[in-house]
């Protein structure tokens, strides 16, 4: 091995092994590779963010905002009405569900094709009488299906067309994907109406409106006049009991005891950190006389600001209600607290409780730092929350009225992304030119707010692309994906075609439940060229294999980002995702073993 190929592979198990370890994000993982590669001589200095410039990056940019004006303008609310069954069973309204998202994952942004749909998979569930679970997780595993079909369904693809286009072999078109994604999306989907979301576990959840979340915690004060003053944690055991509720911190005045002992007497104005769902919240509170006791902003100016007389005024119109929000992957909300939202100051919104499913936390409820996936019940006026939904993106999890910004703007919306969907398809322009086109007539249209066009881009991913790209052209360059590749092939695949196919195949699937599916594909891509190169065969059959199996992230919650947005919500554990995730997998090898060679041939 060179000096070079012992630096690029050093980088990546480097890479690799942050990405497994999970403590930085992925955007930070990705941007320091790529400036090592630029320290170590392997990248020129010179190109260091030509990744940024790629069409791939472009093109993902350009998905995301035309995506976010499907959102807004009510366009999938639409379809969702027209389409989804009433009054059908679990099997026909799964069916519906999950092929809808699937379809959509095929044409915008498979995040925020399953953020619009969750709303719709509750209310399916609660009228099923289904743990809400047994609906989120097969609508998860078909929106990330449906991002196999087409070159635009997920960065995967696009960074595999790239790849393939430096590499000097062009672009994919975008329905390259179709035939295999198609028959691995309709097979799947198939599969997880009739058996597999029978195999999703069922966990016991009751909340808001009845939407299991887990246990919230949730802070509450013992206000001077409570019944509990000079009462210990013992006398009020049975009110706790009855109501599944359990005392799991004290805090006076700044001191905070992690768990108040039997014969502690409580006092008046003590903090009380209660573990206990929605429901019984309510009655706990009234049995032991206690209050909610509400975010607070960080300074002693910021806590003396109150909401405007419009916003009061607001609140007295609309009356307050109790939301439960889910905390996005990419969320304005990761990493913050409710003081560092100023939630009561911005939005005269209140913080009730948090539920973070498998977790406790022992912080104060207002400096407790939000993570994906995490279930906030708020309080507040229902335009105040929506409000604070969209800007910090999250998602309600209850029954929301369809708004049309105006009308005619769903089908404008619609008419923009097909038509951009048709000129790259058709060759007359290049898909990122094609798309950029789109936003623009978006923009001249207002089929999207011009306020929300860069707040639509998930900025993370664009980083990651753009810096994961140049690091992958190094592998090439230095011949370390060659090198990589003809190990495989000497000790795993023994120069068999077919058995290289395959180990590609689910190399890259086991990968991609461990890490970004992005970070996967770039990382995979080169090998496979160099796989193909070795074996002197197509190297479209085995770009492709990348392509599905970067896209089959159901075995942890981890993998995709639409498996961690389920996990509260669901209320599932870490290892609760392999019972459908497993057959499924199993389901895309054989299906994409048999049709790769057959599609594209060796």
């Amino acid at each position: 091995m060179t000096r070079e190929q012992i630096s690029i592979v050093a980088v990546l198990v480097v890479t690799i092994g942050m990405f497994l370890w999970g403590r930085w994000r992925h955007d930070m993982v990705a941007a320091s590779a790529l400036l090592a590669c630029v320290l170590l001589g392997l990248v020129p200095a010179g190109d260091a963010f030509a990744g940024f410039g790629h069409p791939a990056v472009i093109t993902v940019v350009c998905v995301l905002i035309l995506s976010r004006a499907l959102q807004t303008s009510g366009a999938v609310d639409i379809l969702a009405r027209v389409v989804l069954p009433t009054k059908a069973g679990p099997t026909v309204s799964i069916a519906a569900l999950t092929l809808l998202v699937a379809l959509l994952s095929g044409i915008m942004n498979n995040v925020g094709a399953l953020a619009l749909l969750m709303p719709v998979a509750v209310q399916l569930a609660d009228r099923l009488t289904l743990p809400p679970g047994k609906v989120l997780m097969p609508l998860a595993a078909a929106s990330i299906l449906g991002g196999t079909m087409t070159l635009i369904g997920t960065p995967p693809n696009l960074i595999i067309s790239g790849i393939r286009n430096t590499a000097g072999l062009g672009s994919f078109g975008m329905f390259d994907f179709t035939p295999v994604g198609a028959a691995v999306t309709g097979l799947g989907v198939g599969f997880i109406a009739l058996i597999g979301w029978r195999l999703v576990p069922s966990r016991e959840q009751t909340g808001l409106s009845g939407f299991v979340t887990g246990s919230y915690l949730t802070e509450v004060r013992i206000p001077a006049q409570s019944r509990t003053v000079g009462k210990s944690l013992a006398d009020i055991g049975d009110a706790l009991e009855s109501n599944d509720a359990q005392v799991i911190g004290l805090i006076r005045g700044e001191v905070r005891q992690p768990l108040p002992r039997p014969g502690d007497v409580f006092q008046a104005n003590d903090v009380l950190v209660i573990e206990a769902d929605a429901d019984a919240l309510a009655s706990l509170l009234s049995a032991l006389g206690l209050e909610l006791e509400e975010s607070k902003s960080r300074s002693d100016n910021e806590s003396a600001e109150s909401p405007t007389n419009e916003e009061k005024d607001a609140s007295r119109r609309s009356g307050v209600v109790l939301m439960e929000l889910a905390v996005l992957p990419g969320s304005a909300l990761v990493a913050r607290s409710a003081s560092d939202m100023l939630l009561r100051t911005r939005y005269g919104i209140s913080l009730l409780a948090v539920s973070r499913q498998g977790r406790r936390s022992t912080a104060r409820l207002r400096s407790f730092e939000f993570r994906p996936g995490d279930l906030l019940l708020m309080h507040g006026a229902p335009e105040a929350l929506a409000d604070f939904a969209a800007q910090s993106g999250s998602v309600p999890l209850q029954r929301r009225d369809l708004r049309l910004p105006a009308p005619g703007k769903a089908l404008l919306a619609t008419v923009v992304l097909a038509i951009s969907v048709g000129v790259a398809a058709l060759g007359l322009l290049p898909a990122s030119v094609s798309f950029a086109c789109g936003v623009v007539a978006s923009m001249a249209l207002r089929t999207l707010p011009l306020r929300a066009v860069y707040e639509a881009v998930d900025w993370p991913v664009i980083v990651l692309l753009g810096s994961l790209l140049p690091v992958a052209a190094a592998m090439q360059h230095t011949g370390t994906a060659t090198l990589i590749a003809q190990g495989l092939l000497d000790y795993v695949a023994r120069g068999d075609v077919m058995i290289a196919l395959a180990v590609m195949l689910v190399s890259t699937m086991l990968l991609t439940d461990l890490m970004n599916n992005a970070a996967t594909a770039a990382v995979m891509a080169p090998i496979a060229l160099g796989t193909a190169t070795q074996l002197d065969v197509n190297p479209d059959t085995f770009l492709m294999a990348v392509a599905i199996g970067a896209s089959c992230a159901f075995l942890t919650p981890i993998g995709h980002q639409n498996n961690t947005i389920i996990l509260g919500p669901g209320g599932f554990r870490f290892t609760d995702y392999w019972r459908l995730g497993l057959p499924l997998d199993l389901l895309v090898i054989g299906i994409a073993l048999t049709l790769l060679p057959r599609v594209w041939p060796l």
